[in-house]
């Protein structure tokens, strides 16, 4: 299954979750976008040299990582304060730059590492998380620890102090949902899937 189509379900559960806890316009959207977000998340576990053998092309890893870059500047800049504030901006900003020149690896990692020292500046404990998933995911094989219950487990924390940072009802459901979604349309029961996924890693590899 292609970015699109993951992004799309993602963004589906979000809205599902919007409509169960009666949110407003406004936060359907947010927790619309969380949802396709998170729908992806769990494919940027890619090596560069298998870039055209995985789900998610160089061209949606970029728009991710600049997806992340604007929401780094535009969170930094409401939240944060003095020179926190404009370290903030100057990470999500150089984000965004260095992901139109380097290669897949070394941009999902200098992504990670921007991510993590954002979260440290700013005292957000899910930004630093998410940032260390970003570095984590950029070293380990495609549809391995980011396709099992040990990574839905780890994003899943990262949701918490998100929901707990922006109090929004529903971001921790948008986004663990959204996350699971990726999983099961990447199971290889289904027919379009030629392999499944490793969920008990690194207890088992079996596929499912």
């Amino acid at each position: 299954m292609n970015g699109t189509a993951h992004m799309t379900i993602g963004a589906a559960s979000g809205y599902i979750v919007a409509n169960s806890f009666g949110s407003s316009p406004g936060i359907t959207v947010a927790l619309v976008a969380i949802g396709g977000v998170s729908g992806l998340m769990p494919d940027m576990d890619i090596d560069g040299k298998l870039s055209n053998k995985v789900t998610l092309s160089p061209k949606m890893i970029r728009a991710v990582a600049q997806i992340i870059g604007f929401l780094m500047m535009v969170y930094s800049y409401l939240e944060g304060s003095g020179r926190e504030r404009w370290l903030g901006v100057g990470y999500g900003a150089g984000m965004m730059v260095l992901s139109g020149f380097i290669t897949q690896r070394r941009m999902l990692m200098i992504t990670g590492i921007g991510v993590t020292a954002c979260g440290w500046q700013l005292n957000e404990t899910w930004l630093w998380l998410l940032g260390v998933y970003i570095i984590i995911a950029s070293w380990v094989s495609h549809r391995s620890y980011t396709h099992s219950i040990l990574g839905v487990v780890y994003f899943g924390v990262i949701a918490h102090f998100l929901e707990s940072s922006l109090m929004i009802e529903g971001v921790f459901e948008a986004c663990v949902i959204g996350y699971i979604s990726h999983l099961i349309a990447d199971m290889k029961y289904l027919p379009f899937n030629k392999r499944g996924i490793k969920l008990f890693l690194p207890l088992s590899s079996k596929e499912f």
